[in-house]
């Protein structure tokens, strides 16, 4: 058998996958590789730099990717739009903020829509706009999210979105998460954990290998990585990391992290630079679990689809034909 969902039909895409634009992490190189291997691939716009935003997509080379944007960053940033849309992406996706000032000129340049959202009431607002596709995320995804777990939303979205394409995100690294998330009546799926140790990633070296040797149960929502990079996130989301010695020193004391916030944040820049990551954040999600080797993008996709393909095949010899109920 093979997947195919409205997705895929969206993009025009052969796997109803996208890699999450992890900032940092998500480059030209894996966008490509995911988008080659029949996903689409999404560079990581992050806070915007123009000049990184450039060489990502000519790093990307011919192949069709899409970018993300943190939309409240991208509202002090809008020239970096125009530079993106030059580029003609597969799509765009925005989190994390306001999307309608972009909206008509994202429409004009015939770029399809994603939007990212943590709450039912963006996705309504979502379906009001029209977008083209609406991300529901879970609390489980590693980076900055809401408080909802993905089982509940994702179908709560779907509910609401009507016609519109779901994309399923939070927790979601294999084939078990992708059938699942399908069952829930999602188009498809946006995945960072399991990429983030690929061999395309941009994350560092000892990034990965913390990642590999994580769990779920490891990671954590905090806001003191936005404080030691100063950032000024709004209210409402905040960062989910592996735990370390600088979560365990002040994510139970901001106040104290406030009034200490110099001198932290210069330590912070230092192991930043030494890639230490006793102090640095490896932003990874709960499904940490289930990234256990450095390996090449196409093949962590290959292996998702497979054991989707697999799992909802053995899920469909469960059922009688008739529907009237689970074999005995």
């Amino acid at each position: 058998m093979s997947i195919r969902t409205p997705l895929c039909d969206l993009f025009d895409i052969e796997h109803p996958v996208l890699l999450a634009p992890m900032a940092d992490v998500s480059g030209g190189a894996i966008a490509a590789a995911v988008s080659r291997a029949g996903g689409l691939g999404l560079i990581g716009g992050g806070y915007g730099d123009a000049d990184w935003l450039a060489l990502e997509f000519d790093t990307a080379g011919e192949t069709r990717i899409g970018v993300g944007f943190i939309t409240w960053s991208l509202t002090q940033q809008p020239h970096l739009l125009d530079l993106v849309l030059d580029r003609a992406p597969a799509a765009l996706m925005l989190s994390f903020g306001d999307f309608q000032p972009f909206l008509r000129k994202i429409r004009d340049g015939k770029t399809k829509l994603i939007v990212q959202v943590q709450t039912l009431d963006q996705a309504r607002e979502c379906v009001d706009a029209g977008v083209d596709a609406i991300v529901a995320q879970g609390t489980e995804a590693g980076g900055h999210g809401g408080t909802r777990s993905t089982l509940p939303f994702v179908p709560a979205v779907v509910d609401v979105a009507k016609d519109i394409p779901v994309i399923a995100a939070g927790g979601i690294a294999d084939g078990r998460g992708l059938a699942a998330a399908l069952a829930l009546g999602a188009a498809g799926v946006l995945c960072g954990t399991c990429f983030f140790a690929s061999d395309e990633s941009l994350a560092s070296e000892n990034a990965k290998q913390a990642a590999l040797c994580g769990s779920g149960e490891d990671t954590q929502r905090s806001s003191v990585f936005d404080l030691a990079r100063g950032l000024d996130w709004p209210d409402g989301w905040n960062l989910r990391t592996m735990r370390n010695a600088f979560t365990n020193q002040w994510s139970e004391n901001i106040g104290g992290l406030r009034q200490n916030l110099a001198e932290e944040q210069a330590r912070f820049a230092i192991a930043r630079d030494l890639d230490d990551t006793d102090i640095a954040p490896v932003i990874i999600g709960e499904a940490a679990d289930l990234v256990r080797a450095i390996e090449p993008a196409q093949d962590i996709l290959y292996r998702m689809i497979s054991q989707a393909e697999d799992r909802l095949q053995r899920t469909s010899r469960l059922v009688e034909p008739n529907n009237k109920g689970l074999r005995r």
